[in-house]
């Protein structure tokens, strides 16, 4: 993984927030909690919205032609809020499919790619789901997508 220091990072640094929002490398709670401490040198989290921590970094970062300034921590999923509503195009950029559920009504549409088994945590580790690569939006957002690496429980 990447060292972030001082009050504000490279580009190249930052990316790391979109690898690991593309589960690069796959979710684990070391991974999480390492690009945790990485935002959180950077900036303080909102905590007002969506029941996670949203922290607005520095400068923008943008990989295959979306572009964010928010990283996002939420229970078990780490990722960032891509500006516009973009779920079909981090769809057919990134090989996900739709989900087959809304969550409950927090999405209106979302897609999901389960990681290969060789990318699964251990069993026991991996809490009640598979770890998969996520893209969501819905009137919460505000106009963003989120991208991100999360547990996906079983039967999503």
């Amino acid at each position: 993984m990447v060292s972030f220091t001082g009050n504000a990072a490279s580009a190249t640094e930052t990316s790391a927030f979109f690898d690991a929002a593309l589960c690069k490398p796959p979710y684990s709670v070391a991974s999480a909690t390492e690009i945790y401490d990485a935002a959180e040198k950077l900036a303080k989290p909102d905590m007002s919205s969506l029941g996670a921590a949203i922290y607005k970094i520095p400068q923008q970062i943008g990989r295959d032609g979306f572009e964010t300034d928010e990283v996002f921590f939420a229970n078990s999923a780490v990722g960032v809020l891509i500006k516009g509503e973009r779920a079909d195009d981090l769809a057919k950029a990134y090989g996900l499919k739709p989900e087959t559920s809304d969550l409950m009504g927090t999405s209106s549409k979302g897609y999901a790619l389960e990681l290969p088994a060789d990318q699964q945590p251990p069993e026991g580790l991996a809490g009640p789901g598979k770890v998969s690569i996520v893209a969501r939006e819905g009137s919460a957002l505000e106009g963003k997508t989120l991208l991100a690496c999360e547990f996906v429980p079983a039967g999503f």
